[in-house]
């Protein structure tokens, strides 16, 4: 199945992103303008400007609707907060489903805030996140259990975000995991990819896209050494995708182990997002009915466009179209 054939596909894609909806908050600061506190002494950051986007599973959604996904919705909890509402009215705007987030009194929203330099364009200063800590209230749990439960069927993909790093405090917990992962056998027709930054190798029967570092981790905490086939045969899914950066992804599924490299002549400018993106064309392949290898060339040209550009960008179906007229045999 070709690039053209998978797009021309993508408006019967009903696309499901359950787990960690962040924002990411994107802060444009005037260094001329950092005098010190009158207070403290301490320098300020003076931003002068900002925008708000959907971030860690905000972006897989981003990137399925800017393809040409049919339906983009999204499940996950956020902070009666400001940042709550800057997200919803960012997924809003991007066209994405907002009426399954929960709203969690006494958590805030998950924000990334991200300090862009306006002299160079080149984000130079700490992050600011705004993460929770503490284990997720078993009400809230539930609450997002049920909700899954209840829209799965609507679905023909599922994608997990499992983005938080810490320990707990992320959308995904155990009983989370366990339900999706539960599910799967009664979804014959519908495709479970997840994406877990701290926890991919507790996944079964999905198929697993960690980075190299990952799945790298999830090998040591489960076997003691680094084994990618034995991590896939551990999950159990039809294939597990491990994202190797600029030499491009391994394919990890019952033929073997096989390295598909990226598109040549492709000049990264940032890689954040490059895996959500990559994880969002997979599986908007996937759904669209090519197989597992087809799909993840797909997602690694989506990948290829998003790196091309500053921030986590997002592939256009026209910028995908361009890219694989180079690569794609008779290209």
């Amino acid at each position: 199945m070709t690039c053209s054939e998978i797009l021309e596909s993508a408006a019967s894609v009903r696309a499901l992103v359950i787990g960690d909806i962040c924002l990411d908050r994107w802060c444009t600061y005037d260094p001329a303008l950092a005098e010190p506190s009158r207070e403290t002494g301490i320098p300020r950051c003076a931003v002068t400007e900002t925008v708000c986007t959907p971030g860690a599973g905000g972006t897989v959604a981003s990137n399925l609707k800017s393809l040409g996904a049919g339906r983009v919705s999204v499940i996950g909890g956020i902070g009666n907060d400001g940042a709550g509402q800057d997200l919803r009215e960012a997924l809003d705007r991007a066209s994405i489903e907002s009426n399954l987030l929960l709203e969690w009194p006494g958590r805030q929203t998950f924000t990334y805030t991200k300090l862009i330099n306006s002299e160079t364009g080149v984000e130079d200063l700490p992050r600011v996140d705004f993460v929770n800590s503490e284990p997720l209230d078993p009400a809230h749990e539930h609450a997002l259990v049920g909700t899954s439960w209840d829209s799965l069927e609507e679905f023909n993909v599922v994608i997990v975000a499992d983005q938080a790093e810490t320990a707990h405090g992320g959308a995904v917990t155990d009983n989370v995991r366990k339900n999706i992962c539960g599910v799967v056998a009664k979804c014959p027709g519908a495709v479970f990819v997840a994406d877990s930054r701290r926890r991919v190798e507790h996944f079964r029967n999905v198929i697993a896209t960690p980075n190299e570092s990952e799945a790298a981790a999830a090998c040591r905490r489960a076997f003691g050494v680094v084994d990618y086939a034995r991590l896939h045969r551990l999950i159990g899914g039809p294939a597990t995708v491990v994202t190797v950066g600029e030499r491009g992804a391994w394919l990890i599924d019952d033929e073997g182990e096989r390295l598909l490299p990226p598109p040549q002549g492709v000049r990264a400018v940032d890689p954040c997002g490059a895996g959500d993106s990559l994880s969002a064309g997979f599986a908007l392949a996937l759904a669209a009915g090519a197989g597992t290898e087809a799909a993840l060339r797909f997602g690694i040209i989506v990948a290829a466009v998003t790196v091309g550009k500053q921030g986590t960008g997002k592939a256009t179906a026209e910028e995908v179209l361009e890219l694989a007229a180079t690569t794609e045999p008779g290209g």
